[in-house]
C-alpha cells in the first residue's frame, strides 16, 4: 500500500471520528432538519417568511421554505408535486379542482387588502369608486385631471398628465380579488376583462408580484397599480380611499381591514360555500380585503414530512395569527379558524389521519 494511499484513509477514519461529525444524519434531526417546500401567492408572503421564522424557534426540526410566484403558478406546482404546499388568493373553482390530478384541501391561513397604490408628487390623498377605477384601468379614463377624478376629488391638486397604468404580468390571487370586485361594479369590466387570475388588461405595464408592482409605482410618477397592503406600506406609497357600500370612502387601515374580516357569516365555518370578503355591508369596512389559503395535497405520499406540514399549518392558524397585525394582515375570525381546523383533520396520508383528534 503506498504512503499516499495510507495517509488518505487515516484523514477519513480521522473524520469520521472527529468530534460532531457522524457518518449520516437521520431527517427531522435538528442537525438534518425536514424541510417543506411552498410556492404561490405573493400576497402573504411576508406573513409566511415570518411564520417560518418563528415556526423554527418552536420546532428545530422543521424548515419552511416559501417562495412568492404568484397564485397560479402555486397551484400548478403542487398539483405536479414539485412542492409540497401552494397558496392562492383566489380559491379554486369546483371546474379546477375536479381537473386535478390529486384530490385538493384549501386551508384558510390569512386575509389582507388589495389597495390601489399610486404616485403623485405633491399629492397623497386619492378618493376611487369601483366604476372609476375600472374606467382607468380600462384605458376610458387617461388623465389625472379627468372630470370624473375632480368630481370624487374636490380641493385636491390632480395634474393635467397621463394615467400611468400598471398591474400584474403573472398569475395572481391578487389580480383575482381586484377584477373579480371591478367586474361587481362595472358592467363594461366586466365583459371586456371579466375576473381571475390572469385577466387581459387593455391598458397599462405588466409587472411580476406585488413587489414588481410595487417597485414600479415608487419609481414612476403619475403611476397607479394595485398591490397588497402591506407592499404599499412597506414602500411609504400612497393609497386610495374606496366607496364601500355603505357610501363612505373608507382607507385601508387595519381596522377596516379587522370590520371586513369579521363579517364573515358563523356558516363559513361548517358550510362549503366560497367565502369571499368583498363589499362587506359593515359600514366601516374597507371593500377589498382577500381571504388567502395554503392549499395541499388531501392524501399525501411522505407520511413524515405531511405530519411536519398539518402541524405548521395548526400552529400557523391558531399561534401564528399573533404575528398578523404587525406586518399590516390581520387575524382570521373565528368562523375561519374553526374552517382551517376542519380541513386539517381532514387531511391523510397512506390513508391514516395526520392530526389527532384535540390538533
Amino acid at each position: 500500500m503506498s504512503r499516499a494511499l495510507i495517509l488518505t484513509l487515516l484523514l477519513a477514519i480521522g473524520l469520521l471520528l472527529a468530534p460532531g461529525c457522524s457518518r449520516s444524519s437521520p431527517a427531522g434531526t435538528e442537525s438534518s432538519p425536514r424541510v417543506l417546500v411552498g410556492a404561490g401567492a405573493t400576497l402573504p408572503y411576508p406573513l409566511y417568511s415570518k411564520w417560518a421564522a418563528e415556526y423554527a424557534r418552536v420546532d428545530p426540526t422543521v424548515r419552511v421554505n416559501y417562495q412568492s410566484i404568484g397564485s397560479g403558478a402555486g397551484i400548478r406546482q403542487v398539483e405536479g408535486g414539485i412542492v409540497d404546499f401552494g397558496a392562492t388568493d383566489e380559491p379554486m373553482s369546483e371546474e379546477q379542482l375536479k381537473r386535478s390530478p390529486m384530490k385538493l384541501v384549501h386551508v384558510p391561513t390569512t386575509v389582507g387588502a388589495v389597495v390601489f397604490a399610486f404616485n403623485l408628487p405633491g399629492q397623497r390623498e386619492l378618493s376611487l369608486t369601483a366604476e372609476v377605477a375600472a374606467a382607468m384601468f380600462l384605458g376610458t379614463v387617461q388623465r389625472w385631471d379627468d372630470e370624473r377624478l375632480r368630481a370624487l376629488n374636490p380641493g385636491r391638486t390632480l395634474p393635467s398628465e397621463p394615467i400611468i397604468v400598471v398591474h400584474r404580468a403573472d398569475g395572481s390571487g391578487t389580480s383575482a380579488a381586484l377584477t373579480t370586485y371591478l367586474s361587481r361594479h362595472d358592467e363594461r369590466w366586466s365583459t371586456a376583462v371579466g375576473s381571475g387570475t390572469s385577466p387581459r388588461f387593455p391598458v397599462g405595464v405588466g409587472a411580476k408580484g406585488n413587489e414588481g408592482v410595487t417597485a414600479f409605482i415608487k419609481s414612476t410618477p403619475m403611476s397607479i397599480g394595485y398591490v397588497e397592503l402591506v407592499y404599499a406600506k412597506q414602500a411609504g406609497l400612497s393609497m386610495a380611499q374606496v366607496k364601500n357600500p355603505a357610501g363612505r370612502f373608507v382607507a385601508p387601515t387595519l381596522e377596516a381591514l379587522d370590520s371586513a374580516a369579521k363579517s364573515v357569516p358563523g356558516s363559513a365555518a361548517t358550510s362549503g360555500e366560497r367565502i369571499m370578503l368583498l363589499d362587506s355591508a359593515d359600514a366601516n369596512a374597507y371593500p377589498i380585503a382577500a381571504l388567502s389559503y395554503v392549499v395541499l395535497p388531501l392524501d399525501a405520499r411522505d407520511r413524515g414530512k405531511a405530519e411536519a406540514l398539518a402541524k405548521f399549518l395548526w400552529w400557523a392558524v391558531h399561534q401564528g395569527q399573533t404575528f398578523a397585525r404587525e406586518l399590516d394582515y390581520v387575524a382570521l375570525p373565528p368562523p375561519l379558524v374553526t374552517r382551517a381546523e376542519r380541513a386539517l383533520r381532514e387531511l391523510r396520508a397512506e390513508g391514516r389521519e395526520l392530526l389527532p383528534a384535540g390538533g
